[in-house]
C-alpha cells in the first residue's frame, strides 16, 4: 500500500494518533507530521488542532493529577521531587512566564503541570494561560516542521520526498 494512500484513507486516525502523543509529550511527532503537511499529506490545520488540544488536554489533567493526588504521587515517586521542586522554584521566580514556556524545556512538561497542580496557581489561570501555551507550542512545532520540509524540498527534491516518506512510515509505524 502506498503511504499517500494509507493517511488519505486514515487520516481522521493519524490526527488522533498525533492528539493521543501530544497528551503524553509530542514534539517528536508534531515535527514530523508537520514535515508531512507540507507535501500535502495531512492538513496542517487539522494537524495544528489536534496538537493544539492534545498538549492542552494533557497538560490539563498532569495539572488535576498534581492538584489532587500530587503529593500522594510524590510519595509513591519520590525521584519526582527534585522535578517538582526545581519547577516550582521557575515558577516562583518567572510566574506566567513559566506557565507558557514549561512545555518547550525537555523532560519538564509533565512534573511541571504536576507540580503547577500542587502549587497556589488558580485552576482558571493555568487553564487559560495553559490554552494560550499551547495554541504556542503546537503553532510553533507544526510551523518548523511544514518549513523543514519545504527547506528539504528545495534543497534536495525527490530525494527527500523518499527520506519523508520513509520517516513518515517509521512514525507511523512506530506509533501503531
Amino acid at each position: 500500500m502506498d503511504l499517500n494512500q494509507l493517511i488519505t484513507e486514515n487520516g481522521s486516525y493519524f490526527y488522533l494518533i498525533v492528539f493521543i502523543w501530544t497528551f503524553l509529550e509530542g514534539e517528536t511527532v508534531v515535527l514530523l507530521a508537520g514535515f508531512a503537511a507540507s507535501q500535502g499529506l495531512v492538513d496542517p490545520l487539522l494537524l495544528l488542532i489536534a496538537a493544539w488540544f492534545g498538549s492542552f488536554a494533557g497538560d490539563q489533567c498532569y495539572f488535576w493529577l498534581g492538584r489532587y493526588f500530587g503529593l500522594q504521587l510524590l510519595d509513591r515517586f519520590p525521584r519526582w521531587r527534585h522535578g517538582v521542586d526545581v519547577a516550582l522554584s521557575w515558577l516562583e521566580r518567572y510566574d506566567a512566564g513559566f506557565i507558557l514556556t514549561f512545555r518547550f524545556i525537555y523532560g519538564v512538561r509533565n512534573i511541571s503541570s504536576i507540580a503547577l497542580g500542587l502549587s497556589a496557581v488558580r485552576w482558571q489561570r493555568f487553564l487559560w494561560l495553559n490554552f494560550v501555551a499551547a495554541g504556542i507550542w503546537a503553532a510553533s512545532f507544526v510551523g518548523v516542521g511544514y518549513f523543514l520540509g519545504h527547506a528539504f524540498d528545495a534543497l534536495i527534491g525527490d530525494l527527500a520526498r523518499s527520506f519523508r516518506l520513509g520517516m513518515l512510515a517509521v512514525f507511523i509505524a512506530i506509533g501503531l
